[in-house]
């Protein structure tokens, strides 16, 4: 069985041919109708492939998924075991000392800030941004019949197989 791309250039051959030579039209007919049924069962060949590997990908996507909420599971753990620790090395006291392993001490983090009322905020202390372009909010003006001579809207084509 030919490839899709054989397949493909032989039927825009086959058409060139129709235009350019005078062809038996039964032939013409007979070989189009070949080529079109080969065409045919090879898109439908593709569309179960892509089907299959579309399960495989989803499979696998739900897979990681699942892992990835393990893994949250398992560091939330290890967060609630550690404030666990922490709490009871302040309430007795023994804030730091060493075993056969491990070392343990409670210390302090580094100062984190906090904001308070980002109105008072100095401009000495504001980064200033690029404005940001609204794709959407434009998309709709033209969708609602506005014209502008700096966009426009394009429509595309792609393969909708059901």
């Amino acid at each position: 069985m030919s490839t899709i791309y054989e397949l493909t250039d032989e039927i825009l051959q086959l058409l060139q041919l129709a235009e350019e030579e005078d062809l038996d039209p039964q032939t013409l007919a007979d070989t189009f109708e070949g080529l079109d049924g080969e065409f045919e069962i090879k898109c439908e060949s593709y569309a179960k492939l892509m089907k299959e590997l579309g399960g495989e990908a989803d499979m696998l996507e739900a897979e990681a998924k699942r892992l990835l909420a393990r893994a949250k599971t398992k560091r939330n753990n290890i967060d609630r075991m550690k404030l666990t620790l922490q709490d009871a090395m302040m309430a007795t006291g023994k804030t730091k000392f060493k075993t056969p392993l491990f070392s343990f001490g409670i210390q302090k983090n580094p100062a984190a800030l906090k904001i308070d009322d980002a109105t008072k905020i100095p401009k000495q202390y504001l980064i200033p941004q690029e404005p940001k372009v609204d794709n959407a909010g434009i998309k709709a003006a033209l969708k609602g019949g506005a014209e502008y001579d700096w966009c426009h809207l394009e429509q595309t084509e792609g393969l909708r197989i059901r």
